[in-house]
């Protein structure tokens, strides 16, 4: 049984515009994880490597919360702003299977 529904968001962005694009992405998951009941967890992961892509890691209660994400405010405006700013991006869709706890 899944315990969650994941998205894996990879972002190819240009140098120039990395900094702007982190801005609004970092905006859109702080939005997401105050907002959204249904958002568990929201992380940001920007590439050591310069032109690796940036991944966004969400983790939501279901897909049926992760469809209301797509409908808020913060991710049309993420979405309007970023348009310009990536050249592509993928987007993969996992269940969450929690792992076993780490130990002492």
């Amino acid at each position: 049984m899944s315990n969650g529904f994941v998205i894996l968001a990879e972002f190819d962005v240009p140098a120039e515009h990395l900094a702007e694009f982190l801005g609004h992405v970092r905006s859109n998951a702080a939005a997401s994880v105050r907002d959204e009941a249904g958002c568990r967890r929201f992380d940001v992961l920007q590439p050591e490597t310069a032109g690796e892509p940036v991944a966004l890691y969400e983790i939501y209660r279901d897909r049926a919360a992760f469809e209301a994400h797509l409908r808020t405010p913060h991710f049309a405006a993420f979405d309007a702003a970023t348009k310009a700013l990536v050249r592509g991006r993928s987007v993969r869709r996992f269940a969450l299977h929690e792992h076993a706890a780490a130990r002492a």
